[in-house]
């Protein structure tokens, strides 16, 4: 290439950027700092580790199976479902009071369609427990188990349309690594003014000692106070608009950390007992299941659901008459 190409590539306005990965470089000015927008290259350093991170996102929610319904009858039917509550009553529990379904229900589009999706998630728990368990023409007590079942259900996302669940989730996704890392910023910003009071404290003791006691102990602490400033200036760099978008480009071109599904495969009984395999029982099925990790480092089951409307409103007017009754009480 010749100098004059060189200088006239250089010299080429940028082309623009594609909508999605300006709108969610707006988003890291909302999440993460308001004034990385203001730092040279923003837009040029970061747009490249954004669409990469996107394109992760995109690739995480198309991973979610389902949709899968979720009603009392695939709780009567479908093994997955059977396990992920205790009762089928409890799928009306979990619809009426989840503000995410009263919010869409709410809504006029709410009636566009007979369904609507959403994104389930749980949390998957196991306990110990003594049993009882037959084993041959013997029933034995005080078997050893393990009991698999879900707490926390709860619905994501609400839409008539699953392409709008869908790039809801998205966004979802790609905001939570955005708030994965606003964390570690709060946290070098705490970590400075913890460092920034350790060395006042140390100055004011000093001065102090100065003259009041033996050249040994001044020294210790003179090499403490240095110590100090010499981790407050590293925290203070890391902390520079220029640092922090090359750590932010470093964090979103590896998102897989931050944010990823598990695969899981279990065997149970209609009990929610954990079994080593599967067998000839018909009582017993091999459940498979994504895990989602996000931000607060907790398993959720996640997959993709659909629910009735007019259940989903049976449910909401149950609670609130529950509701109501217990505030009578």
């Amino acid at each position: 290439m010749s100098l004059f190409s060189a200088i006239a590539d250089f010299l080429k306005p940028a082309s623009p950027l594609d909508k999605s990965v300006e709108q969610a470089l707006a988003r890291i000015t909302d999440i993460v700092d308001p004034l990385l927008c203001h730092a040279p290259g923003f837009e040029r350093r970061l747009s490249g580790p954004v669409g990469h991170a996107l394109g992760y996102c995109d690739g995480l929610v198309a991973a979610l199976p389902g949709p899968l319904d979720i009603n009392r009858h695939a709780f009567a039917n479908d093994p997955l479902v059977h396990s992920l509550f205790a009762t089928a009553d409890d799928i009306d529990q979990m619809l009426g009071r989840s503000q995410a379904v009263r919010d869409f229900l709410a809504e006029p589009c709410s009636w566009e369609s007979d369904h609507f999706y959403a994104m389930f998630a749980a949390r998957r728990q196991q306990k110990k427990q003594l049993g009882m368990e037959q084993q041959g023409d013997v029933i034995r007590n005080d078997v050893p188990q393990l009991v698999l079942y879900f707490s926390g259900q709860t619905l994501i996302e609400p839409s008539c349309q699953l392409e709008t669940t869908l790039h809801g989730l998205r966004c979802k996704a790609f905001e939570s690594l955005l708030h994965t890392f606003h964390s570690h910023l709060e946290a070098l910003r705490q970590e400075r003014d913890g460092l920034r009071t350790n060395a006042s404290i140390e100055r004011a003791h000093l001065t102090v000692l100065r003259g009041s006691s033996d050249g040994r102990e001044y020294q210790v602490h003179t090499r403490h106070l240095a110590e100090l400033d010499a981790r407050l200036r590293e925290n203070n760099e890391a902390l520079m608009p220029d640092h922090l978008i090359a750590a932010l480009a470093d964090y979103l071109q590896a998102p897989e950390a931050a944010l990823h599904l598990t695969p899981v495969t279990i065997t149970v009984d209609r009990l929610g007992i954990v079994r080593d395999a599967a067998t000839d029982d018909i009582s017993v099925h091999t459940l498979n299941f994504p895990e989602l990790t996000a931000r607060d480092r907790r398993l959720h089951l996640a997959m993709l659901a659909r629910i009735s409307r007019d259940e989903a409103l049976e449910a909401v007017e149950m609670v609130r008459d529950q509701e109501h009754r217990f505030m009578l009480i």
